[in-house]
């Protein structure tokens, strides 16, 4: 009898994690041509989420900020999964460490 009650607890903290991730708002982001596309992303604030970025150049990138303190080399032709936050409102900017000069966004949470 114990032991059914352990399993019945464990389904249910698993459901409850599954049901805690799948309600994570998720955010696209493409490189291309050593641009982020889209330039700004308007997410909610004090809220965790979920960035997807597409690298479509044939190069690799990393997408860096300092005031997200996320770094993440992304390689060409592949994807990445960065989640940020909860976030106080504001502006946070974020850069391609191999391109800076062209390679510029910012997550902007209101």
């Amino acid at each position: 009898m114990i032991r059914f009650y352990k399993g019945l607890f464990f389904a249910a903290s698993l459901g409850f994690a599954v049901a805690a991730v799948a309600r994570t708002p998720v955010f696209e982001l493409e490189i291309r041509d050593h641009l982020f596309v889209p330039e700004e992303l308007v997410i909610p604030p004090n809220t965790k989420v979920k960035l997807v970025v597409y690298n479509r150049d044939s190069t690799p990138e990393e997408f860096e900020s300092y005031e997200l303190n996320r770094e993440k080399v992304i390689l060409g032709g592949s994807k990445a999964n960065i989640f940020i936050g909860p976030l106080a409102p504001g502006v946070y900017p974020f850069f391609g460490e191999f391109n800076p000069r062209t390679a510029q966004g910012r997550v902007i949470v209101e």
